[in-house]
C-alpha cells in the first residue's frame, strides 16, 4: 500500500520486468543488437529523476533483491503484472521471457500477476505454446511486440489474417487482457512497426478481449486517442507516458495527459512503472502530486483524487479481478473527468 500524506492507495503496477540483458545472454552475431537493445532502455532511464539512475552493469542484470525492494518495499506496490518480451533473435534465453518471471512470481504469488506473449509468425507451434503457458500459469493477458524481429521478418500487425487463431485461442483459454507495445522506437526496431491503426481493426473485430495499448502510440498520441475514443475495449496503459514524461517534459506530459483524459478518460487508464527502467516510488509520488501547471490547459478535464485512485490501481483491478481491499475504491458518487468538465473556451468572445 502505498501512502502519501497520511492517505493509503492501492497501486496496481501494470507493466514490469525482470529481465536478463548482460553479454552473457547475447546471441553469437548478434551483439549489436542486443547491445543496441539495452543500451536504448538505460538511455531512457535518463529520463527520471538523477537519483534514480543505474551504471550499465546493474541495468542489464539487477537482481531479486533490487525488485522487491524497489517494487514493494519503497514503491509500495500492491500487484504487479509482468510482461514477458523474448527476443530471442537477440538474447539465448530471451530478454524477458514467462520462465524468467515466473522465478520470481513463484515468491510472490499473492503480489504478481504472471502474463505470457505470443506472436502469429509461429503458427501452430505458437498456439501450442501459449495453451501450455496458459495452464502451467495460469495466464490473463499477454503483451505483444509487433516490431519483434522473428526470422527474417521484421514485425506483423494485429490485423493479420494470421492472428485470428490466436486471438480465439485467447478467448478459448480466458485470456482478456491483451497488453500491446505501441511506442517510441528502441534500436534496431522499425518505427512504423508501432503504429496502432492496427489496433483499430482488431478491437473491433474482438469486442470479448481488452486491448491496453501499452505507451500509448507515443508519439501517435492523438491516433491513438481519436481511435481509443470509439473502442469501447481499448485502454490506454501509461508506461512510458509517466516515467519518461513527468520528470523530463513536465510540460508535454500535461499535454499527453490532457488529451487522455479528454478523450479516452480516467476509467480506461493504467499505471505502468516499466520497471526496470524506472523505479515505481517518485512515479506514484509525483503522479499523486501531479496538477496541470497553468491556465494553458483549462480545457481538459481535471483529474482529482478518485481519479488517481482509478488510474493507479482500480482500473487494473477490474480487468485482472483484483480484490481491492476495503476503503481503497472510490466514492462513486464523486463524477469522473470527462471531456464536458473541460473549461470551453469561446474564441469568439475571447
Amino acid at each position: 500500500m502505498y501512502e502519501k500524506d497520511g492517505k493509503k492507495y492501492f497501486v496496481v503496477d501494470s507493466h514490469l520486468h525482470m529481465w536478463s540483458a548482460g553479454p552473457d545472454n547475447w546471441v553469437k552475431g548478434a551483439e549489436q543488437y542486443a547491445k543496441g537493445w539495452i543500451d536504448c532502455f538505460h538511455a531512457y532511464q535518463g529520463l527520471g529523476p538523477p537519483d534514480t539512475h543505474w551504471p550499465i552493469e546493474k541495468f542489464m542484470s539487477y537482481t531479486h533483491d533490487d525488485f522487491e525492494k524497489d517494487v514493494f518495499e519503497d514503491g509500495g506496490v500492491d500487484v504487479g503484472i509482468f510482461q514477458s518480451t523474448y527476443l530471442k533473435e537477440w538474447y539465448s534465453e530471451g530478454f524477458n521471457t514467462i520462465e524468467q518471471n515466473a522465478k520470481l512470481f513463484d515468491k510472490h504469488q499473492d503480489k504478481l500477476i504472471l502474463n505470457g506473449r505470443w506472436d502469429p509468425r509461429d503458427g501452430d507451434a505458437g498456439l501450442k505454446q501459449l495453451e501450455e503457458d496458459a495452464k502451467k500459469y495460469n495466464i490473463q493477458g499477454v503483451k505483444l511486440y509487433t516490431a519483434e524481429w522473428n526470422n527474417g521478418s521484421r514485425g506483423w500487425t494485429l490485423a493479420d489474417e494470421q492472428c485470428k487463431p490466436f486471438y480465439e485461442k485467447c478467448k478459448e483459454l480466458g485470456i482478456k487482457n491483451l497488453h500491446v507495445h505501441k511506442g517510441p522506437t528502441i534500436w534496431p526496431l522499425d518505427k512504423d512497426a508501432f503504429d496502432v491503426k492496427d489496433v483499430d481493426h482488431a478491437a473491433t473485430d474482438n469486442t470479448e478481449l481488452n486491448f491496453i495499448v501499452e505507451h500509448v502510440g507515443l508519439p501517435r498520441i492523438e491516433d491513438f486517442c481519436f481511435m481509443a475514443t470509439q473502442e469501447p475495449n481499448v485502454y490506454a496503459g501509461l508506461s512510458v507516458v509517466v516515467g519518461g514524461l513527468m520528470y523530463a517534459r513536465p510540460k508535454f506530459f500535461a499535454k499527453v495527459m490532457g488529451e487522455l483524459l479528454f478523450w479516452v478518460g480516467e476509467d480506461k487508464m493504467l499505471f505502468g512503472s516499466d520497471y526496470g527502467i524506472w523505479e515505481p516510488k517518485w512515479q506514484i509520488d509525483g503522479f499523486l502530486g501531479w496538477d496541470f501547471p497553468s491556465d494553458e490547459y483549462s480545457d481538459y478535464p481535471r483529474l482529482n483524487e478518485e481519479g488517481k485512485r482509478k488510474i493507479l490501481g482500480l482500473n487494473a483491478a477490474k480487468l485482472y479481478g483484483i480484490k481491492v481491499p476495503e476503503g481503497m475504491g472510490v466514492d462513486s458518487s464523486d463524477p469522473p473527468a470527462r471531456p464536458d468538465d473541460a473549461e470551453l473556451v469561446d474564441s469568439a468572445t475571447a
